[in-house]
């Protein structure tokens, strides 16, 4: 139970587009010859002999479009859709899973190191590890079910952010500076460093570190006597990797890394719409500021990786130790204002802590069978804590706590999750022509948590002793059919599960509110080609898809607090294509088109969530398109020049899951189709590089994600009052100068 929160490296220049179809890359780090690496299954394998659909993005594409964040990703990577209204506050989805729930359908790891929380008790769905994209060999996504190898809450995916390892071949260094500045908002600054040091022939280190402060675009305006101030949504982001790589000999190797990353932002990037239309109320960007608000996110990860090459299996150890840390002031004044005759504010801790170790023992290729097993366990300890508060009135801006002789409400939740898994997976090789690839793993989860609320509208309560325990199997099975080395058809069937929980009964809770909310599984079968041209001038991916969704975890509001709840089903069918042509040196684009029909199969609690059969899932467009194509060329004098640009348009797409909506339009918000458009160009001089972009050239103002809705100060709720949106950022122009030495 929760107070609901409802109303709330390469050069710069190397083209290696990405996209499910693209198998082959210029970034030698990730190819074998000419065709792009994954580690996604845990083993080093060609992108075309992975049988599912998988996205590469490289390290250089990142770079050279200007990307520091998962927003900038999604022209990048089919049917992944980002809900964000607040930098460091996204929400990742793949293939339509998605219904808002506080539980992530998306696994994000670094390296080794898997990254948030299992459960359902730590908001991680809303908390997707936004890393720096600076100095990243790649980042891999691997769409559909992954609980073979991923386990816990991979139901519609893994996004994967593969760093690069410190080399002994000898010093690297590198610096990059940058500007930009957006419509209607303030400039922002970039600045990353790295270095690669060998301390001698078997040992090396590398790291890296950044800064970016990011300029405000929306602003307050003074509406209903709010705050006036301008372009009040910007944040800081900066943080490093470092990593010591040991390789003695005799097939060992060490790695130990560290991360940490802050980001500091100062309000939400969100803007009050007219409900029924959705468009700006005020005609340009703005929301009504009564009270400052921040939110701050920490990153904290370490690990050590230890592999030993016994000559034909290698023993793999990895430990990691993750900390994810949020605290945040929201503003409730346009809320509860006219209840309460104060400025209303509330402020929210959440905190989660993870220790995780894997050990795996795999095979070094072999003739006939190629074979992985392996143990996992991770033990969580995550905090909400969470307190509603007042402010003297009539000072916008400012923030005067009002001392009262009693709390209004104060909700305290602690939580422990921990689970030990063991999985296999093996390769058949049944002839020259045909694999199948096998996986299977078991989990165990138990869960316990203890709440404590206090203030006149909870109550001093104390509940402790609130349990709950899983037992899971998931599997794939994925047959393949190749022809030669350039193309493949693959089918594969996988199940994925997310843990269940103890829900924190609210005080007052009509009889049969669940004491526990239960595991929702998917069930994926999926079709899919790859294939390219003997040459690498073209090649093209496609993939058909059914997915089963059972049991879902949805996110219900009793009696003012958030409780997870289990409701009906959905059934998402789709397919997915790319095509890639490189039809001269130099010059190489492609194309994708997804269509995902994603649905609920049944109806929903009217009261707490509202949706009912045959209603779309939250923020999956029916149709999208991404283009993308780069151009480069020799200038002389060893000096290169590239041009390109990308398009994405999605279709219209239902908002959030919100209730009182529905109650008062008879529908979920409608969020229109829209498009975005970047232009980017550069310069390379060896050593030297300019890189130029033009982001959201046309001013799209495409809304990622819906609040619920909020009264404005003085007016009517839902007459006059406003729905939260967040939009893509405004058109964006930027430059980046890169230093290699």
């Amino acid at each position: 139970m929760r107070l609901s929160t409802k109303a709330l490296s390469g050069s710069a220049l190397a083209l290696a587009l990405a996209s499910p179809a693209t198998l082959w890359a210029q970034d030698s780090d990730a190819t074998i010859g000419d065709e792009i690496v994954v580690t996604a299954q845990k083993r080093s394998q060609t992108l075309i002999d992975v049988p599912q659909s998988v996205s590469v993005v490289s390290g250089a594409t990142l770079e050279q479009q200007g990307a520091t964040s998962f927003a900038d990703y999604l022209k990048n990577v089919p049917s992944l859709q980002l809900v964000q209204g607040t930098p460091g506050q996204g929400r990742l989805v793949l293939r339509g899973i998605n219904t808002g729930g506080v539980a992530s359908t998306v696994a994000v790891y670094v390296d080794e190191t898997p990254f948030g929380s299992s459960t359902g008790l730590a908001n991680g769905s809303e908390l997707a590890g936004d890393f720096g994209s600076f100095d990243i060999a790649r980042i891999e996504v691997l769409r559909g079910p992954q609980g073979t190898l991923y386990g816990a809450s991979s139901l519609g995916g893994l996004l994967k952010f593969v760093t690069y390892e410190p080399s002994t071949s000898g010093f690297e260094a590198k610096v990059l500076g940058g500007v930009e500045f957006t419509d209607g908002g303030d400039a922002s600054y970039r600045g990353a460093a790295m270095v690669n040091v060998p301390l001698g022939e078997t040992l090396a280190f590398r790291a890296s570190g950044s800064y970016r402060k990011q300029g405000g675009y929306v602003d307050s305006i003074g509406t209903a006597a709010s705050n006036v101030r301008s372009n009040i949504n910007d944040f800081e982001n900066y943080g490093g990797r470092a990593s010591l790589l040991w390789e003695p000999g005799a097939g060992l190797s060490v790695r130990l890394s560290a991360l940490f990353q802050n980001l500091y932002v100062d309000a939400p990037s969100i803007v009050e719409a007219d409900p029924a239309a959705l468009k700006p109320l005020y005609g340009w960007l703005t929301q009504s500021e009564y009270l400052p608000t921040f939110s701050n996110v920490k990153y904290r990860l370490y690990n050590g990786t230890i592999d030993y090459d016994f000559g034909g299996v290698t023993l793999t150890s990895a430990t990691s130790y993750g900390e994810q840390l949020q605290s945040f002031r929201a503003d409730y004044t346009a809320n509860l204002s006219p209840v309460l005759g104060s400025y209303v504010y509330f402020d929210q801790l959440t905190e989660n802590r993870k220790w995780t170790q894997e050990l795996r023992l795999a095979s070094n290729g072999g003739d006939f069978i190629e074979w992985l097993v392996g143990g996992y366990y991770t033990h969580e300890k995550a905090r909400i804590f969470q307190n509603l508060k007042t402010a003297v009135p009539g000072t916008p801006g400012v923030l005067t706590p009002i001392d009262l002789p009693f709390e209004l409400a104060v909700f305290n939740l602690d939580s422990r999750y921990e689970e030990i898994a063991g999985f296999a997976n093996a390769t058949l090789h049944l002839s020259p022509w045909f694999d199948i690839d096998l996986g299977g793993r078991y989990s165990h989860n138990s869960q316990r948590a203890r709440q404590a609320t206090d203030g006149i509208l909870l109550g001093t309560a104390l509940i402790d002793g609130l349990r709950s325990s899983d037992d899971v199997f998931t599997w794939s099975v994925a047959p393949k059919v190749k022809f030669g080395r350039q193309a493949s058809l693959y089918a594969r069937v996988a199940k994925g599960y997310r843990p269940g929980g103890p829900n924190v009964i609210p005080i007052g809770s009509p009889p049969g509110t669940p004491t526990t909310f239960e595991p929702d599984t998917v069930t994926s079968y999926e079709i899919g080609f790859k294939g390219d041209t003997a040459d690498r001038s073209a090649s093209i991916e496609a993939s058909l898809y059914h997915i089963d969704w059972n049991d879902i975890q949805l996110a219900a509001v009793v009696n003012g607090f958030g409780v997870n709840v289990n409701g009906t089903s959905a059934k998402v069918d789709g397919a997915e294509i790319v095509a890639t042509l490189r039809p001269t040196r130099g010059f190489t684009t492609s194309i994708g088109f997804t269509y995902t029909d994603a649905r609920l199969s049944g109806d929903t609690d009217p009261v707490a969530v509202g949706a009912v059969k045959g209603d779309p899932l939250p923020f999956t467009p029916r149709y999208a398109v991404n283009f993308n194509a780069d151009y480069q060329w020799d200038m002389g004098s060893d000096v290169s020049a590239s041009i390109g640009g990308s398009i994405r348009s999605v279709s219209r797409q239902s908002g959030s899951f919100d209730p009182a909506y529905r109650a008062a339009y008879g529908h979920f918000a409608r969020v229109d189709a829209y498009a975005v458009i970047d232009l980017r160009a550069g310069l390379d001089f060896g050593r030297y590089s300019l890189a130029a972009y033009a982001n959201n050239l046309t001013n799209s103002g495409g809304i990622t994600s819906t609040q619920a809705l909020l009264g404005v100060a003085g007016l009517p709720r839902n007459a006059n009052g406003a729905l939260g949106t967040a939009v893509v950022r405004p058109r964006t122009i930027g430059i980046n100068a890169t230093v290699a030495f």
